[in-house]
């Protein structure tokens, strides 16, 4: 069975894979503050939560875009698991040329989102993430990974506007009954999330204008449901899909690492 681990800023997914079926899968809140013995306390118990043995875990992927996390979770993989992860960057095999100017500069879960989506839907397309912040990743018809943008999320957005505002109030990411706002929170919600699908519509527009008009549009992310419903530009709707780029990424790259086979030690 294979554990798949995407680390971000905001939330950790975690899913099992038993061949190419996602079984459980979590997503959790990320604590850059929690110690390995209480994150590797947490997977044990999810796990057994799901009836799956720590030694059913054959192997792990793991993308992360938090330094002090991934090592952590390295920590707990090896000490908890028993077993050395995949860790994704650049330099993986990903069934994809990446074209951008610093490859070793593009996150690990553009990578992976990139990867899912040309592996399961083929190209052109272009995979939005919506994390704590909202990427834009484009793939040609040829699986060629050309860049794409990168925008503040919503929340990290919204609560910028609470911050910077003295009397502006903080409120629930939620559709308001009109656009047209008839108290302070609606006038914020309306800005928020219309305003939000705008930004995702525009940039969708001048991504195809590039890409072509036949550019297939997957939407990820804790957010991405939300904000498909009041769009159209949103072809298919992948919520776990970084973990399935997981999954593709450790297929390619199979014997890079594996069960460790000394006991870890205490």
């Amino acid at each position: 069975m294979l554990l798949a681990i995407d680390i971000g800023n905001t939330n950790i997914s975690l899913g099992a894979y038993a061949g190419e079926t996602l079984g459980p899968h979590w997503r959790l809140a990320s604590h850059h503050d929690k110690t390995q013995d209480e994150y590797g306390a947490l997977v044990l118990g999810l796990l057994r939560s799901a009836k799956i043995s720590p030694a059913d875990i054959k192997a792990i992927a793991m993308a992360s875009v938090v330094p002090s996390l991934m090592g952590t979770f390295v920590e707990v993989c090896r000490h908890f698991l028993r077993c050395d992860p995949l860790v994704v960057d650049a330099k993986c095999k990903t069934g994809l040329n990446i074209r951008y100017d610093e490859p070793g500069q593009v996150g690990a879960d553009r990578i992976v989102d990139a990867a899912a989506g040309y592996k399961m839907y083929g190209g052109p397309v272009c995979i939005i993430d919506f994390g704590t912040a909202t990427t834009f990743d484009a793939v040609s018809a040829d699986g060629d990974f050309l860049g794409g943008a990168i925008a503040p999320g919503i929340a990290v957005a919204a609560q910028a506007l609470f911050d910077r505002t003295a009397k502006l109030p903080k409120v629930d990411l939620r559709w308001p009954p009109s656009p047209i706002g008839r108290n302070t929170t609606q006038s914020l919600q309306s800005g928020i999330m219309f305003g939000y699908v705008g930004l995702v519509e525009g940039i969708i527009a001048r991504i195809k204008s590039e890409l072509g008009p036949e550019t297939k549009v997957i939407a990820t992310g804790g957010l991405a449901e939300i904000i498909a419903k009041e769009t159209n530009v949103i072809t298919i709707l992948a919520p776990w899909l970084t973990l399935d780029g997981l999954r593709i990424i450790h297929e390619l790259n199979a014997g890079l690492a594996g069960v460790i086979s000394h006991k870890p030690s205490a």
